[in-house]
């Protein structure tokens, strides 16, 4: 169970996104570079207890041109081995120190507990609440899902493909993270999680669509 802390990031972790967003590949840009704001997500526990596991919303600019992102991201306590290419940055936790961020597209323990979110051997936790199942979120399961490692990450124009494979079946598939966010349903899945976020200027209205597809590869 992952314990959240009521305490400081330094610097947050909305300050380091904005860093890092334009040296994505996904990333649509803006006149002024990007502001990001929470607008949604959820958590998945490590069963370790060692790496917090966090998929947020941001978004980014105003009015039809504002655009939201997911951000799969993770917390270690020290250097993920080989995934230098993969750290949005570093802050300084209240409680915990030091704390290193990394694109969680890229790290073993997300993939491995999205996989088994989407085989239904995980439960999605409440962003910012200790020990609290996230009704919102909703997964059409695959059975059987199991996780490569390492995780093999391609980004694309508008989302992070992740290399798994199915116990029953022998050819490869897919986690499509859908990094550029959109209301609505994916079409063509074989399953996925769909989840909520609050869009600019919505004043509180949520919307809901895919974070997360799985398809052959």
């Amino acid at each position: 169970m992952a314990l959240i802390h009521r305490t400081t990031m330094t610097p947050t972790k909305l300050e380091l996104i904005a860093g890092w967003l334009p040296t994505r590949a996904w990333y649509a840009g803006g006149a002024d570079g990007p502001r990001p704001v929470k607008a949604g997500g959820f958590r998945l526990d490590d069963p370790e207890g060692e790496v917090g596991v966090e998929f947020m919303v941001v978004t980014d600019g105003e009015g039809p041109e504002a655009v939201a992102y997911l951000i799969p991201m993770t917390y270690r306590g020290k250097p993920l081995d080989g995934a230098g290419h993969a750290l949005i940055g570093t802050s300084e936790h209240g409680v915990l120190g030091t704390r290193w961020i990394y694109d969680g597209a890229h790290d073993p323990v997300l993939v491995r507990e999205l996989t088994a979110l989407l085989a239904g051997r995980a439960v999605p936790q409440q962003q910012s609440v200790s020990d609290a199942v996230d009704e919102t979120v909703a997964v059409a399961a695959v059975p059987g899902l199991r996780a490569a490692e390492p995780p093999a990450a391609v980004d694309g124009g508008e989302h992070t493909d992740v290399e798994v494979r199915a116990e029953e079946d022998a050819g490869a598939l897919v986690l499509r993270l859908h990094r550029v966010l959109r209301p609505g349903a994916g079409e063509g899945a074989l399953g996925g999680v769909t989840a909520e976020w609050v869009p600019a200027g919505a004043e509180g209205a949520a919307v809901r669509g895919t974070y997360v597809s799985v398809h052959r590869a």
